[in-house]
Order: C-alpha cells, then structure tokens, then sequence
C-alpha cells in the first residue's frame, strides 16, 4: 500500500490495507524503543505518532479496531492471551520456551504454546510488572504481580531460577463462586453450608487452612458473602484477589519497595492499619509472618468475625504454624503466651484440600476450644469419610459430622441458626477450657 494521503479518510475497503503498512511503522519504530519501556506500550506510541503525522482521519469505532488488529501483533501478552481467554484455564505455568503448562478442571496438561527463547519470556515478564512499578533484575530475581483484569502473576529469573526464567498465572475468576457452587461441585453439603453461614453471622473468628492450590482464597471469599451489608469490611491482602459483592468495603494492598528500596507497604503495617478505621470485619488473604501476631490481637480485641487463610497440611499443623509466624513478629513471647493467644483468638479453623483428580474440598472443620495445660484442645466437628465417596477408598470422601456439639452453639442460636437433629447426634462430654473467651 502506498503512503497514506494527509488528512484523507479511508473507505471501508482500504482500512484492512492500513495495517501491514502500521505493522511496519511500529517494526521500524521499535528497533530504537528505550530498553526500559514495555514493548505493546511503545508500539501504542508508535502507532499514534504515525496516525498524528500522517493525519489519518478514521471513524472512532474503525480506528479502535484496527488498533486492535495492528497492536495485537506487538503485544508482549500475545502468546499466552488465548490461555488468559479460556475459562476452562485457571492456571497458566511457563517453565522455559518449550514447557508452557497450563491447569484445566484441576488437572495439569502441556499447552501448545512456544516461546522463541528465554528473551522472550523475560520481555513477557517486563510487560506486566513495569507498569506497575515493580522489577525484577539480578538482584531481585523475583516479583509478584497482577494483570489488569486481576489474575495473581509470579515471576522467577536467574539467578534464583536456574534453568532460565519461569512464570506463573493464576487466574482471577471472572465469576465469584457462591455457597450453591460448593454443593454442586461436591466441596460442601447443604447442611454444613448452611451451619458456616451461621458461623459467619455469628462472628466467629474463622482460618481457613490449606497447602497450595487448595483453593483457600476462593473458600475465603465465598465465606465472606455470608457478612450482612451493613458492616464495614477492610480486606488486606498481598496481591488483591477477594471480589467482595458488600457496598462498604475498603480494599488494601501490600506495597513491595520501590526501585530506590523505599515506600514498603507491608502486610503487617496494613493491618495495623486497619485497626484504625473503624472496621466491623478484617479479612487478611493470607498470614504469612508476623502480621499473624496483629491479626490475632484484632481478633482479640473486639474485632469479632475476622476471617483468614494459612499454609497449613491440617488444623494442628496450622495451630504450630501460627506459633511460629507470631514469633516471626519480634517479640520474645513464651511458647504458652503465644498458644493463648491463638486458642483466645480463634473460633474455627476450616481445612481446605485438593486431591489428585484435581478436586478440591472441605476435609475437615475443627472448632479451637482453648488450653489444656500446654496442649491447645481442638475439637473436629465435621471430617471427611476415609472409606472414600464409593466406600471402597475410591476418590475423596464426603464430609460428614463427628456427632460432637460445637461450644460455640448459643453463638449460632442466638443468629437464629438451629442446627438440625441430624447434624451433631451425640453429645458427648467436652473439656471445659480456662483460657477461651467467651
């Protein structure tokens, strides 16, 4: 196509030829970009200067179009958008040029995807964290981030990563998953579902716990659906995911330090923070140092119905790990001060798995009823059958209750919440704990 007259409109039939010669404009433009400039951001600039000097005069919905058309050819993001597109992908993993996964219904397959080299994929990586602020070099060899729409990214290059540089996507859900898709999915039965809503009404302080993967965030966030409109809400989190639908929500996001190494946000610093703004409800995404010893103190003092997510195999695992996250906080505490918090602290502790066909599930909810000397007495109220959902030890088992009476009761009661007959058939004699409130 030749050059473009100034200040002409093209008819319909020569827009499609605009593009290969765009296409060359950006090509030639991009050879002398800056390095510190992401590639689709300087071929935007390039596009638009081209269209500016040659005063191309194109109907608005035509020129975002072919923007679009022309742009896609540059874009950093190309490569993987069909990935990022497909609602049946919730996981994007890029191990090299030529080991690009991705997860499907819970269920890890290799991707037709290529990349031509490491280059590529490290340009990859610069394209979504530049715009943010954040970096990754040789001396900081990993970052997190996230895309516009959400989806949580994690970046690794050498040295840290040895074989090359190594990405991983985990997609934000375009749906907020309800309480009804746990049911259906299997994860929960009507009956315990309805039993956490009323925990939640109650405000009991509640930790969900799981390894990776095992879809505790997703468990948190369909949790707090369950929070009435009227409370104030503050969520923390370290790379913003929870979609709350409540009106009267304050999202905060931890902040790493800029390239100066200054402006650090940090978990902790937010939800001290928090404290301060008059929150009926904290929701930290997940504790993982010594914001856990904040969290609990909120919880202690009259911030009643927080909620939280740890990296925990299984509720007493995640009691030590609590132990040793507030230890994490700087303060010489005793092991036994440090336990009393936690049991004082805590109503319920949730536990989250994923199992190898690519489910995930409830396997147990364990209520935490304070100090028996030195031992912290946890009583399960729901777990998972070991006989598997054939009742041969095929595939996981359903969650059903241990037939003991949560201490807790007068709290649902008093949400009128009243559990039905079937739900906890024994009652049977529980140590009565000196050290839990309430």
């Amino acid at each position: 196509m030749q050059n473009p007259s100034p200040g002409t409109t093209p008819p319909a039939a020569s827009i499609a030829q605009l593009r290969p010669y765009l296409v060359q404009k950006i090509s030639q433009g991009l050879e002398s970009r800056p390095a510190a400039v992401p590639r689709h951001l300087a071929a935007r600039q390039i596009l638009e200067q081209v269209c500016r000097q040659k005063q191309i005069e194109i109907p608005q919905l035509m020129r975002e179009r072919l923007f679009a058309e022309v742009l896609s050819e540059f874009s950093d993001l190309a490569r993987i958008q069909p990935m990022l597109d497909d609602p049946s992908i919730t996981e994007i993993m890029v191990n090299g040029p030529e080991s690009v996964y991705v997860e499907r219904e819970g269920k890890i397959e290799l991707a037709d995807v290529q990349f031509p080299d490491d280059d590529a994929i490290f340009q990859l990586i610069e394209s979504i964290i530049l715009p943010l602020g954040r970096r990754v070099d040789a001396q900081h060899p990993t970052v997190d981030a996230r895309l516009p729409d959400g989806s949580r990214v994690n970046a690794v290059i050498p040295p840290a990563a040895i074989d090359g540089p190594s990405l991983t996507i985990r997609k934000f859900a375009r749906e907020k998953l309800q309480f009804e898709d746990l049911i259906r999915l299997g994860s929960l039965t009507a009956t315990i579902t309805e039993f956490l809503q009323a925990c939640v009404l109650a405000r009991l302080n509640i930790l969900v716990s799981g390894g990776t993967g095992s879809g505790k965030t997703t468990l948190l966030n369909i949790l707090s659906g369950a929070i009435p409109e009227c409370e104030r809400i503050i969520t923390i989190e370290d790379a913003a995911e929870l979609q709350l639908h409540q009106a009267h929500r304050v999202r905060l996001e931890a902040k790493p330090p800029d390239l100066d190494g200054q402006g650090e946000v940090t978990i902790r610093h937010l939800v001290r923070n928090a404290l301060r703004m008059r929150p009926d409800r904290i929701i930290v995404g997940e504790v993982r140092g010594g914001e856990a010893l904040d969290m609990l103190q909120a919880m202690n003092t009259g911030h009643d119905g927080s909620l939280t997510t740890v990296h925990a195999n299984n509720p007493r695992d995640a009691i030590s790990r609590l132990e040793t996250l507030v230890l994490l906080a700087g303060f010489d505490l005793p092991l036994r001060v440090v336990r009393e918090q936690i049991t004082s602290a805590l109503d319920l502790i949730v536990q989250q798995a994923r199992f190898g066909e690519g489910s995930r599930k409830v396997i147990s909810i364990t209520e935490v009823m304070g100090m028996e000397g030195e031992t912290v007495v946890l009583n399960e109220l729901f777990k998972i059958s070991e006989n598997g959902a054939d009742g041969k030890g095929r595939g996981p088992g359903k969650l059903a209750s241990t037939g003991i009476r949560p201490m807790f009761e007068p709290r649902l009661k008093a949400v009128g919440y009243h559990a039905p007959p079937e739900l906890f058939g024994a009652d049977l004699i529980q140590l009565r704990p000196t050290t839990k409130r309430r």
